[in-house]
């Protein structure tokens, strides 16, 4: 399922309002409010990657408070899980 990480600089005084409204986008899996050079990190996935523009061009951008996005498409994705189900290959219990 293709991913996109979206970097998003808020207008302050509506970082709530701006992440709650921007959880409701259909696509969007989580909003997290972080530290550092962004006010918040979206987490969308969809079926198609022409999705992408329909889900942060058109509606995260839109959102009232949000001020600038950063979008970045993951190639593919690590998790423990995988890892250690690679590591366990051949081993018996």
């Amino acid at each position: 399922m293709p991913t996109a990480i979206v970097m998003i600089d808020t207008d302050q005084a509506l970082i709530p309002e701006a992440a709650t409204a921007i959880a409701e986008v259909p696509g969007v899996s989580a909003v997290y409010s972080v530290t550092g050079e962004v006010d918040l990190i979206a987490m969308v996935h969809v079926t198609d990657h022409n999705d992408f523009a329909d889900i942060i061009a058109d509606k995260i951008s839109k959102v009232p408070g949000v001020q600038r996005t950063r979008t970045y498409l993951a190639f593919r994705e690590f998790s423990s899980k995988d890892l250690d189900a690679a590591f366990a290959l051949g081993l018996e219990d």
